[in-house]
């Protein structure tokens, strides 16, 4: 025969409101609203929850009542460690975590993969509002997004999305400021490493058609921008070899860089739409011996440490006032009826990897 057990059960808000000779909507009023309440009074109510081994009001049923869940969800279609392992992506997060955090919200992290089609992820996400981190202008995920009845920011990419707001950067502007300065330092033989075009794996040569079917507004802006710059002094885009990689790492961009240079071994300045890819090249420039900037220019696009720390000539974005910003915008869209599109400023940053050809420093230094 099993004796009697002597496990106590847990404390109901009834039982707590009971024990203390209180009302339930006192109880409930010293976690939701603190302020109805006397110190001393939310004080003996939590001690006691707490000595009863009451939890609290429960979360799920407090959202169905209030239809408020209380975080913003943030769209990442990366696995989830992209968001802690990419620079931009990191200092976005910790911009976005600090909007949550002075507004006392939670953030829910919904990664989803670029290369799958389920969305269920997004449907089951309990969450007030949507931030969309830089995803591609056919995305499902996006989509489904779009389908909820919720507020959405949109960070980078898509862009021209009516009734959503969006924080980013011009990057064609920007580009189109590193190609006048490579151009003004003489180059003229170009090679270009870029992100992924398309959801379709593609790690090697990007000829036109496919460059202008990308789905990647931020792509497709910084290539542009660098067509508009070198068509100032009379490079065809045609000519300039453009090698694109899925993955976005150092060895992806190490990989692109070894391949583009034994294609065309007489380019003097290699372009990067981001700092990871140039990271890679400055890579393997060194691997094979190559001295930059004085045989070979390299660039980037970002503004990351490692970059800094490497002396990389590059453009600088404000990554973490991004984050900031596009969590400001949604925890702020009840209070205004139209969307914003926020513009933030970029700074080219010249450091040691971009000096003129090698042509014109035998040309000058025998002038």
């Amino acid at each position: 025969m099993s004796g009697a057990s002597h496990t106590r059960r847990p404390a109901t808000l009834a039982s707590l409101a009971a024990e203390l000779g209180v009302s339930r909507t006192t109880v409930s009023n010293a976690y939701n609203r603190p302020d109805q309440l006397s110190a001393p009074l939310r004080a003996r109510v939590l001690e006691a929850a707490r000595r009863l081994g009451y939890p609290g009001p429960d979360p799920v049923a407090r959202s169905l009542r209030t239809r408020r869940a209380g975080a913003v969800g943030l769209l990442l279609t990366e696995a989830l460690s992209y968001a802690f392992r990419d620079p931009v992506a990191t200092g976005f997060l910790e911009g976005l975590a600090l909007a949550c955090e002075q507004a006392g919200q939670g953030l829910l992290l919904v990664p989803v993969s670029p290369e799958h089609a389920d969305v269920t992820a997004v449907h089951q996400a309990g969450v007030d509002g949507f931030v969309v981190y830089s995803v591609r202008e056919d995305d499902p995920h996006f989509l489904a997004v779009l389908q909820r009845p919720v507020p959405t920011v949109v960070c980078d990419q898509p862009v021209g999305v009516e009734g959503v707001d969006r924080v980013g950067v011009d990057d064609r502007a920007a580009m189109l400021g590193m190609a006048r300065h490579l151009t003004g330092l003489g180059h003229r033989r170009f090679g270009v490493l870029c992100m992924r075009l398309t959801a379709q794996r593609n790690d090697g040569p990007a000829d036109e058609a496919r460059q202008a079917e990308t789905s990647y507004p931020v792509q497709r802006a910084r290539l542009a921008g660098l067509r508009d710059g070198f068509a100032e002094v009379g490079v065809e885009w045609a000519g300039v070899p453009v090698h694109e990689r899925f993955e976005h790492t150092v060895d992806a961009g190490a990989a692109a860089a070894a391949e583009l240079l034994a294609a065309h071994p007489d380019v003097t300045a290699l372009v990067c739409t981001s700092d990871i890819l140039a990271l890679g090249a400055l890579r393997h420039a060194v691997q094979r011996g190559l001295a930059v900037p004085e045989d070979l220019t390299i660039t980037g696009f970002d503004g990351v440490p490692d970059a800094e720390r490497a002396g990389l000539t590059t453009v600088r974005q404000p990554v973490r006032e991004k984050g900031q910003v596009a969590g400001e915008l949604l925890l702020g869209r009840g209070e205004r009826s139209r969307p914003r599109q926020v513009t933030l400023p970029t700074e080219l940053v010249v450091g040691t990897t971009s000096k003129a050809p090698r042509a014109l420093q035998r040309f000058f230094s025998g002038w």
